[in-house]
């Protein structure tokens, strides 16, 4: 079931950035949209490595540490409005670099079995798609605008690393999964609150 899940949520997210590089959809002042689609589909990628077994709690903590800190960089580089070619070209190097490493796990033969006992989150993961779903969509409705659904989407995430980091030991006690409900919880109202608001009407 969760390998279906993760599929369709791969299939989601490249839906999701299929609409994100249509100009007519474009919102704001990102003039980011390629980097921030390299983040989520390296994010996808890190979730499917650790269901098949290919990349270990420890080491997917790890790449979300490294994908976290290219992401402060980016809000850093935007900070005035926009990244400059030379802040885009670096950004682009380090996803590249994260993404080679991710692959190179991907494609080890060492498989490590996730831990099914104490470890499972089937429940959350599933809650976890429904938001993803939801959020893409809202952007296709004209509800949730594509800047708003990379600021759902971070959030989003980080409720991921989360997950990964209580996972790290095998188990996830009923004290964190108590934290991700809540998390995801809180996620979940805040883009229902988006689609009850018809703004539509009023964008330009």
């Amino acid at each position: 079931m969760k390998s279906k899940l993760l599929t369709a949520s791969l299939l989601a997210s490249a839906l999701f950035a299929g609409l994100g590089m249509a100009p007519a959809m474009a919102q704001g002042n990102n003039n980011t949209p390629g980097i921030d689609q390299s983040q989520q589909s390296i994010s996808a990628r890190i979730q499917q490595g650790l269901a098949s077994g290919h990349i270990t709690p420890s080491e997917a903590q790890a790449l979300y540490q490294r994908d976290r800190e290219i992401e402060a960089r980016e809000m850093r580089y935007k900070a005035n409005g926009s990244a400059n070619p030379q802040e885009r070209q670096q950004l682009r190097a380090d996803l590249g670099a994260l993404s080679a490493d991710v692959e190179r796990m991907m494609a080890n033969n060492v498989y490590n079995a996730p831990p099914v006992a104490g470890g499972n989150t089937h429940g959350i993961d599933r809650l976890e798609y429904k938001i993803s779903q939801r959020i893409d969509e809202g952007v296709r409705a004209g509800r949730i605008t594509q800047r708003e659904a990379r600021r759902l989407h971070s959030r989003e995430r980080v409720i991921e690393r989360h997950e990964v980091a209580f996972k790290a030991d095998g188990v996830v006690t009923q004290q964190e999964r108590r934290q991700l409900r809540s998390e995801l919880t809180a996620l979940r109202d805040e883009v229902e609150r988006m689609m009850r608001n018809d703004r539509r009407n009023g964008r330009g």
